[in-house]
């Protein structure tokens, strides 16, 4: 738990979870859980801001610490060059997803994953058979943390609170501004959002020049804004049990299919080139404010799984946004979960190839 989340009002009710003692603000539930009243997410058009303490952070240090992530992650390494940050993901052999992370440069020696914090010691625990062949350290950066500042004017506050202006505004999808101290990323959502690391010791002061303006929220905000974007993180629920495919991850830029190989690159490309993906996420809504828990069973009208949810959070209007892997059979007809009817909603973007080559060129 972190002293300085209190200390501004906050609680952070588990090691992924913060809330703010406000009826304004969004306090959402652990999954499995009941709101309390007046805990609904708010629809206030001020900016918010969050402590990201679902995501954690691991540092890949050495002198082949590149070569060392080209051999084990969808990403073409050198994409990551300080200015363009892209998705990735880690696999088994099989193809099947052990993390997902966003890959940051910091220097040409040490790179940054960006993932959801329950995974960054199996990833570690992975790597770590490969980084002495490749003169690496593996680096938990319990010193850092992540804040999240969502909706117009972004930018500008962050300049204000520390200095940090990106070269370029506004920052594009997935690119990176900043220093080996700071680092600011944009990413997609329904609204402007930035993701800001930062030393531990410097996040109360930068948190409370931000929330001068913005207003400070539970993370579920931030987590809502990721299911809207389509954007799933894996979670140990998940772990080592789907294809990248399986999330999207190739229509959202986080598989190169030009680079060489990698650990699973043989099933991932496979299933690309032959269309042999049987599961697709899906971003959907049921109209009750209890959570189902990640991995819950979607089920059809026979009560056959159909699906597992990977991701809910509430939405504010009475209900529970969702990301769900289904089966991609069209005839699945009516679908629930906990009881609960499932609305299929539409995705903000196509189920195709996008390359992070051509992410890269857009900064």
């Amino acid at each position: 738990m972190r002293n300085w989340i209190t200390r501004l009002n906050g609680q952070q009710t588990s090691a992924e979870r913060v809330t703010f003692d406000s009826p304004e603000l969004d306090n959402s539930p652990e999954p499995g859980n009941s709101p309390e009243p007046g805990n609904s997410p708010t629809n206030d058009t001020q900016p918010h801001v969050t402590p990201l303490v679902h995501l954690g952070i691991l540092d890949v240090v050495g002198a082949g610490a590149d070569k060392l992530l080209q051999g084990q992650t969808s990403a073409q390494v050198d994409l990551a060059n300080g200015d363009f940050a892209p998705l990735t993901c880690f696999c088994s052999a099989k193809g099947r997803m052990l993390a997902n992370a966003q890959l940051l440069r910091i220097s040409p020696e040490r790179y940054r994953l960006i993932l959801h914090q329950g995974l960054v010691q199996p990833l570690q625990n992975h790597l770590k058979k490969f980084a002495p062949f490749y003169k690496s350290q593996l680096e938990p950066r319990d010193d850092l943390t992540a804040l999240g500042i969502m909706g117009e004017g972004a930018e500008a506050l962050v300049a204000e609170a520390t200095g940090l202006a990106p070269a370029s505004t506004p920052l594009a999808t997935w690119h990176q501004a900043g220093d080996e101290t700071l680092q600011l990323l944009a990413h997609p959502g329904p609204q402007p959002r930035l993701l800001l690391c930062l030393p531990l010791d410097r996040a109360e002061a930068v948190f409370t020049r931000l929330s001068a303006t913005a207003l400070p929220v539970g993370n579920a905000t931030w987590c809502l804004q990721d299911i809207r974007a389509g954007l799933a993180w894996l979670t140990p629920a998940h772990q080592d049990a789907l294809l990248p495919q399986m999330i999207n991850w190739e229509a959202l830029g986080g598989i190169s299919f030009k680079k060489g190989c990698y650990t699973g690159q043989e099933v991932v490309a496979r299933a690309h080139f032959r269309g042999q993906v049987k599961k697709r996420l899906a971003h959907a809504r049921t109209e009750t404010e209890q959570l189902p828990e990640l991995g819950a069973s979607v089920v059809d009208s026979e009560g056959k799984n159909r699906g597992d949810i990977v991701a809910a959070e509430l939405d504010g209007q009475g209900g529970t946004e969702l990301l769900v892997v289904l089966n991609t059979n069209a005839n699945l007809g009516p679908l629930s979960v906990d009881g609960q009817a499932v609305e299929i909603l539409p995705l903000p973007y196509p189920i195709e190839r996008l390359d992070p080559e051509a992410l890269a060129e857009k900064g």
